[in-house]
């Protein structure tokens, strides 16, 4: 089956329409990502079709979560995960790439360029230390390992009544316990990813 398919089948048993050259956008990613991978080791997925469920479809879970949001900041990005997705299926969503790593942030700078994606901007900065000018309607993360550490490190960049998503596996009953008294949990909500035979969750913070 080829890239095109599995992702168009994908979109379809998620309710996502997204036309034919969002789509492209999409696999020329894919083909991107592992053209840079095998030289840079970006993400443990090797496989373009695995990459489609892992990569693409996982991040398009947290699209209904969005919501009205004008402004996205993806923390700790790596290979642009689940930034670079959301912002092809979301072009009036102003998408910020965040990572420390200078060769994912090149690898980004790049996909942005030969993607056209005029709503991304890359930022190579520490999160703890990073001042934006703005704050952000939504911060989401995929690579943090711990609930604490994201919202002790990233809890300055979100906008006032703004949320923090958290993506994870198994739903994180222990890391919720830990949370700092800054912020509470609204919401743990379960993700279904088509094909993917694996739990997913998105943990809502707020300022408390």
């Amino acid at each position: 089956m080829s890239l095109e398919t599995r992702l168009a089948e994908g979109l379809a048993a998620m309710g996502l329409d997204l036309d034919a050259d969002r789509q492209a956008k999409l696999v020329a990613y894919l083909h991107l990502l592992e053209k840079w991978n095998k030289v840079h080791n970006l993400t443990a997925i090797r496989e373009p079709a695995k990459m489609v469920v892992l990569h693409l479809l996982d991040s398009f879970a947290v699209l209904p979560h969005v919501g009205l949001a004008r402004t996205l900041l993806d923390v700790g990005t790596g290979a642009g995960l689940p930034g670079i997705p959301l912002a092809v299926a979301r072009p009036s969503l102003a998408v910020t790439l965040l990572d420390a790593n200078h060769k994912k942030a090149t690898f980004l700078r790049q996909a942005k360029g030969e993607l056209a994606l005029d709503n991304v901007q890359v930022i190579c900065e520490r999160v703890e230390t990073w001042r934006p000018g703005a704050a952000f309607d939504i911060v989401v993360s995929r690579a943090f390992a711990d609930l604490a550490l994201f919202v002790s490190q990233a809890g300055h960049l979100v906008a006032p009544g703004g949320t923090m998503l958290a993506m994870k596996g198994v739903n994180p009953r222990e890391e919720l316990a830990g949370i700092p008294p800054t912020h509470r949990v609204e919401n743990v909500v379960e993700l279904h990813v088509p094909t993917l035979d694996a739990q997913r969750h998105l943990v809502f913070l707020k300022a408390a």
